[in-house]
Order: structure tokens, then C-alpha cells, then sequence
């Protein structure tokens, strides 16, 4: 991890939009957050909602820090593969 002045980010390989929409009904974590401090924590786990237009445009829906789904860039986030009965928990709490 990259520290500059407030801005944090994680050095990672970015991933095509048809790659990243495999995922998307699944979870994410956070990599960049640069202009959404508050809405979105580095590292943290996010869940992904479908939205193929939106991915069209290298957007991703995800349920932020506010509980509400919106829109960021897809290179804000890498999706991750959660162990069966950790998916299903953090789906419920969803």
C-alpha cells in the first residue's frame, strides 16, 4: 500500500469490465477511494449489485458506507471469492 498525503491506494492489476462483471453479484474490496473518503474505507469489504449499464461505462454499483447502493469506478475495487458460509452471512446482513 501506497501512502500520499491523505490519498491511500493499492497497487494492483487492473481488470477488463468483462472480468469485473463475472463478479458482480458477489463482493469486492476496496483498492482506491480517492474523492469518497467517506463513503468508501480502503480494504474493507463491499457487496456488488448487477448493473450492466453501468458497467459499460467501467462503473460499479456497490452498497456503500451509507447502507445505499451507488455508483463508482470499477478500478476502485478488486472482486474477491468469500468462503460459502461468509457469503451467505454478510448476504444476510445486507
Amino acid at each position: 500500500m501506497k501512502l500520499r498525503g491523505k490519498r491511500r491506494t493499492v497497487d494492483c492489476g487492473l481488470l477488463t469490465s468483462r472480468e469485473l462483471n463475472k463478479h458482480m453479484n458477489e463482493f469486492v474490496v476496496c483498492v482506491r477511494n480517492e474523492g469518497y473518503e467517506a463513503s468508501l474505507e480502503l480494504c474493507k469489504i463491499y457487496q456488488a449489485i448487477p448493473d450492466a449499464g453501468a458497467a459499460r461505462h467501467h462503473l460499479l454499483r456497490v452498497i456503500d458506507e451509507s447502507g445505499e447502493d451507488y455508483l463508482y469506478p470499477q478500478d476502485f475495487f478488486l472482486p474477491i471469492e468469500l468462503p460459502k458460509a461468509i457469503e451467505k452471512a454478510f448476504s444476510a446482513l445486507a
